[in-house]
């Protein structure tokens, strides 16, 4: 997926129009520095022809920072892997180029372990940002030109893979135009019950594809002003609300139907922004091009919002529908791996099982939470069930993270 904004490969956001859809790797955090001993591009560690980045998020000295291992590479396959040792600060890291952003990496809670992504880069002045760290921005050079891409039948089969999966988002933005509609409708009837009926509806829309469409940024706007970042507008959360940009999107209509219950004009002003901003959102996502790691780091994306937002229930704070986005997320983790699993058949078929197995006991855990009497068709994700059942879960995403995370680079450098 070239992504404009998106470390977790993203396709394309476009931050500063619609033009130029690139890849590459977005990396937000609290703090950016480049070590002084690296950043020759003939002094890189690489392995099988890919390019190897650690990036280090830590607090050391009293001071947020992101350190990098080098700051220069050649064109071609990249692996970034991202450790937070313990910076409180940091939760995201950008990667961008010419205020577009190519990658990114989000919820990097302090200890977790190390997270990867691979995107293949062109040559550039690309710059890695970090938010809130003492130096927020950090030069990183791409040197050179990518190879072209091999051709022969395990390519074919890897083209073919995201020629699909690029029409699974498509049909997933034009459903979720319609379901947001009527969730507006509803909304401008004034039926309470009706209108949650149709946010239940909308809401897995955007989850199967977050990692694809979250990295948008409207024309006119930089990509670190949330007032044009559509991923902000369309999907902000309590816990990241910006004071000088307010409520909007989905979880602003969210808190008035589940926790206020009741529709006033307020409410009807977040639906009929949502609805403009969605229709945005599926302008903009005719953009998007994809390459076959963008898929993968995309597959992996969808779940570390697992991990940060569905099993903490920060996610559907006020609905508890977290379950419901949770499998969404799986959904498209799962379409964007079985659109790569042909080709990866014959790169790495025993990584394609263990992939495939941990895909089929995720969701016969997640089988076992359905309830088609609840809006969502899940139970709901009550504080009192995330105390006896996060742990459960939390593990079946990690044993399926681990194998997935090794897709990207499989793909990247397939010949």
């Amino acid at each position: 997926m070239q992504s404009t904004l998106s470390l977790r490969t993203r396709p394309v956001r476009v931050v500063a129009g619609l033009a130029g859809v690139l890849g590459v790797v977005a990396l937000v955090a609290a703090g950016c520095s480049s070590d002084d001993d690296t950043g020759k591009p003939g002094d890189t560690p690489s392995s099988n022809g890919v390019s190897k980045v650690d990036i280090t998020l830590t607090a050391a000295g009293g001071t947020d920072e992101c350190q990098l291992s080098t700051d220069s590479v050649p064109a071609g396959p990249v692996t970034f892997t991202v450790t937070n040792k313990d910076s409180a600060a940091i939760n995201e890291v950008e990667l961008q180029l010419n205020n577009r952003i190519v990658g990114e990496k989000e919820n990097l809670a302090p200890g977790l372990s190390p997270v990867s992504f691979t995107s293949t880069l062109d040559g550039g002045a690309y710059e890695i940002y970090c938010p809130g760290a003492e130096k927020d921005t950090v030069a990183f050079t791409v040197t050179g030109e990518a190879a072209a891409t091999p051709t022969g039948s395990t390519q074919a089969l890897l083209a073919e893979g995201v020629d699909e999966y690029s029409k699974f988002v498509t049909s997933q933005v034009d459903a979720m135009v319609v379901g947001v509609d009527n969730l507006k409708k509803a909304v401008d009837s004034g039926n309470l019950e009706e209108a949650q009926k149709a946010y239940a509806t909308a809401r897995p829309f955007y989850e199967k594809i977050e990692s694809d469409v979250d990295g948008f940024v409207l024309p006119g706007f930089k990509a670190t002003d949330n007032k044009g970042n559509l991923d902000y507008l369309i999907d902000m959360r309590a816990s990241s609300l910006d004071p000088a940009v307010g409520w909007h999107g989905f979880h602003a209509v969210e808190r008035d139907l589940f926790e206020k219950k009741k529709i006033d004009d307020g409410t009807k002003k977040y639906a009929a922004e949502l609805a403009t901003n969605v229709g945005k959102l599926q302008e903009l996502s005719k953009t998007l091009e994809f390459k076959p790691e963008d898929l993968a780091n995309g597959a992996a994306g969808l779940l570390e919002e697992v991990q940060a937002n569905k099993i903490t229930g920060e996610e559907e704070k006020y609905s508890h529908l977290d379950l419901s986005t949770f499998a969404g997320n799986v959904e498209g983790a799962e379409q964007a791996f079985a659109d790569l699993q042909p080709g990866l058949d014959k790169i790495d078929p025993d990584l394609a099982a263990q992939v495939t197995a941990q895909f089929d006991a995720v969701k016969a855990t997640l089988k076992t939470y359905q309830d088609t009497s609840v809006l969502g068709g899940y139970e709901l994700w009550t504080p009192e069930l995330r105390k006896t059942d996060a742990t459960k879960l939390s593990q079946a995403i990690q044993a399926l993270q681990q194998p997935l995370s090794k897709v990207a680079e499989k793909v990247a450098t397939a010949q």
